[in-house]
């Protein structure tokens, strides 16, 4: 069963970060606490959004997710933020669910884009998403500020 999250799935929407980021070989920058993401989703204007994958009463698989905006089409999409499934219960539809029900959101509210990233390496990721009919998009390069070059920007410096 796929819904959107709940407050009482926080701690297993944490859990599913630090597993991504221990996935993505990243567990020494994950420092989400279940506070944190619970005010995220939960808060009074909430900018980030999650959906579930419940399978016999306990999460198994998560979707984060926010809007986005297309100044060409001139609508909101959406930018999958992280998408992941327990190691053990993969190769069962649940990935294809959670992309189902954004896609259902897209097409419900008339947004034009459902966007994510996946790691170069990540194969098996790549190998499912384009099974499903999604598209790389290999001409453009994302970029990220953060940490002391953040600061400094935000100071006036460069």
């Amino acid at each position: 069963m796929i819904r959107r999250v709940a407050p009482a799935d926080v701690p297993a929407i944490v859990e599913l970060i630090y597993g991504l980021a221990e996935y993505e070989r990243l567990r020494h920058e994950c420092t989400a606490t279940p506070e944190q993401v619970h005010a995220a989703l939960f808060c009074e204007q909430p900018a980030v959004f999650g959906h579930v994958a419940v399978e016999d009463g306990a999460v198994v698989g998560m979707a984060l997710w926010f809007l986005t905006f297309s100044t060409w089409d001139g609508v909101h999409g959406i930018h999958l933020e992280d998408l992941y499934v327990l190691p053990e219960r993969r190769g069962q539809g649940h990935g294809a669910l959670l992309l189902g029900a954004l896609a259902q959101v897209c097409v419900e509210r008339g947004y034009t884009r459902l966007e994510w990233e996946v790691l170069d390496w990540n194969a098996p990721a790549i190998g499912f998403y384009e099974s499903i009919g999604a598209g790389g998009r290999t001409e453009w390069t994302n970029y990220r500020l953060t940490g002391n070059p953040l600061h400094a920007l935000a100071a006036g410096g460069r």
